[in-house]
This record gives structure tokens, C-alpha cells and sequence, in this order.
């Protein structure tokens, strides 16, 4: 397996090729106080090369702009198109089937991207999906949701200020796609149980798409 830098097209970041290529590919992003270099992304793109896909984790626009700093609303669309330049890329590379997540507030531009491009990815991942800020219930992150027509995997922990599970679980039906919450009980916003087990959301992915590919993920 290999591990190295990716720069092209304007996208940043560390590009995985499994031993033996499955076919499929994945394109990971990180949240708005964080890059690719994140723990959470490192150890969920090794699980999924060690899968067979090939993984890049990559920085959006924002973050490769100044190397701290969260996002400023104006940029949101900006960073959905490197969402979408990212897919191309892996398309690029000979990856026949392509799927698509982040963390916190990349897992929401993701998702936002396939929202307004249905063919974007074959499906999502979705990690600490922020469905409102802490301790504001009301604002909630879900305008889109009903447009939204990828199928979707969301991971997601008991103590995720973000949102409480029966939160996640409301707002899931609002989507007119197949989803599926992977609840981590112990895990904060941050998902650092993942970071330990990153094998968790490998199987669960494989679990959620089997009825659609037929168990080839």
C-alpha cells in the first residue's frame, strides 16, 4: 500500500492506493478547525485503503487559503466545489466508483454538494454531522435535507454536542435517500473512539451498501 502527497488541480492533500485496487474510491475532508492531517481522517482513510479503496483526504478551499482559522459563510460554496473537484480527481485516477465524506462541517459541504449534484458520489459518509450548534437546538442545519437523494451512512457519538441521537434520528427522515446511523455511544464530537477502531465504520459502510452493490464494496 502507498501513502503520498497529493497536490493537483488545485486540491492538497495525502492520496492512499490500496495493495490490490478494488475499483472503488473515497474522498475524505475535515472540519472547519482542522486539515487533512486530522487523526479522525488518517485512521478512516488506512481502514478504507486497507479495504481496497483507494483514499484521498484533502483540504478544502478555505483551509488552503490560511492554515488557521474557521470557515467565513461567504466561502461555503467554494468549498463545495472542491468537494466536487475532488471526486473528478479520484474519477480521474481510474476509480470507477467514487464515494464521498467528511467530518463536522465537511461532512455538511459534502453532503450540501451532492444535495445540489445527485451524481456527485455513489454514496456518502458522514462523520459528527453538525445538525445545529451546541446548546441551539432550534438552528438547525437540515434546509436541504429534503433534497437530498444520495444514500447516506452517519456516524455519529452520545456525547457530540451537536446533536443528541434522537436529534440525528428525526432529522434522518427528512431525506428522501436510504440512510443509516451508526451511533458510537461513548464518543464525543471528535470521534476519537474511531481514531482507535476505524474498522467500526469500514464494516458498517460495507453493511449499509451491500443491498445495493450486492456485498462488492
Amino acid at each position: 500500500m502507498i501513502v503520498e502527497p497529493f497536490e493537483q488541480n488545485g486540491i492538497r492533500g495525502v492520496l492512499h492506493r490500496p495493495a490490490e485496487a478494488s475499483g472503488d474510491g473515497l474522498v475524505l475532508t475535515h472540519g472547519a478547525g482542522s486539515d487533512h492531517r486530522a487523526p479522525l481522517l488518517a485512521a478512516v482513510a488506512a481502514a478504507f485503503q486497507a479495504a481496497g479503496f483507494s483514499v484521498l483526504r484533502f483540504d478544502l478551499p478555505f483551509r488552503r487559503e490560511r492554515p488557521k482559522g474557521p470557515p467565513h459563510p461567504a466561502g461555503a460554496a467554494r468549498d463545495r466545489a472542491g468537494v466536487a473537484e475532488a471526486v473528478s480527481l479520484l474519477r480521474q485516477l481510474g476509480c470507477a466508483r467514487v464515494f464521498a465524506g467528511g467530518h463536522s462541517y465537511g461532512g455538511r459541504q459534502t453532503a450540501m454538494a451532492a444535495a445540489e449534484l445527485p451524481d456527485l458520489a455513489e454514496s456518502l459518509l458522514l462523520l459528527s454531522y453538525p445538525l445545529h450548534p451546541p446548546a441551539k437546538p432550534q438552528q438547525l442545519r437540515t434546509a436541504f435535507f429534503p433534497r437530498l437523494r444520495t444514500p447516506a451512512l452517519f456516524v455519529h457519538g452520545g456525547a457530540d454536542p451537536f446533536a443528541s441521537f434522537e436529534e440525528i434520528e428525526d432529522a434522518l427522515r427528512l431525506i428522501p435517500a436510504r440512510t443509516e446511523l451508526l451511533s458510537i455511544p461513548s464518543a464525543g464530537h471528535d470521534l476519537k473512539a474511531i481514531v482507535r477502531q476505524p474498522e467500526i465504520v469500514t464494516g458498517a459502510f460495507r453493511s449499509f451498501f451491500a443491498p445495493r452493490s450486492g456485498g462488492a464494496v
